[in-house]
């Protein structure tokens, strides 16, 4: 029998390690990686290891409202978007809070401005945990006590 946790094609999630509480997000099987909504990207070495700052509009039309992040950086690579465009983007790996649950994911940071979802949820990241009902949306709440469940590994 199958335990994964069913997604709808969009959810809302959070970004703990990175102070996001609430921020919502296309699931795209179609997409390899995930990607996160970030501007004023800038490098920095912390114990000579690289690192990102970056800040991002958690809320779709609102530029007033920003959160600033720091994260280290465990890659950067070339990612071809949906339009056929590359761009060479940051990578981390961080917590992304889904539902009750608590999964770890690479994620790159890329300015996601214009599009509707500031976050898009890549098939890597849902690999093994979920399965996704394109038919539904907003499945997943949040643990009623506010604790996270963590997620079962493959």
């Amino acid at each position: 029998m199958d335990n994964r946790a069913v997604l709808g094609w969009r959810e809302w999630i959070a970004f703990p390690d990175l102070g996001i509480p609430k921020i919502k997000a296309k699931v795209d099987t179609g997409a390899r990686t995930s990607a996160l909504h970030a501007f004023v990207v800038s490098p920095f070495e912390r114990d000579e290891r690289p690192w990102v700052r970056f800040g991002i509009h958690p809320d779709q039309g609102d530029a007033e409202n920003a959160i600033y992040c720091e994260a280290p950086v465990s890659d950067r690579r070339m990612v071809r978007d949906s339009g056929g465009h590359e761009e060479l983007r940051y990578v981390i790996r961080t917590a992304l809070q889904i539902g009750e649950s608590r999964i770890h994911a690479e994620v790159t940071l890329t300015d996601r401005d214009s599009m509707k979802f500031r976050v898009l949820l890549g098939r890597t990241a849902l690999r093994g945990y979920y399965v996704v009902d394109p038919g539904r949306s907003f499945v997943c709440r949040k643990s009623r006590t506010g604790k996270a469940a963590r997620a079962k590994s493959p």
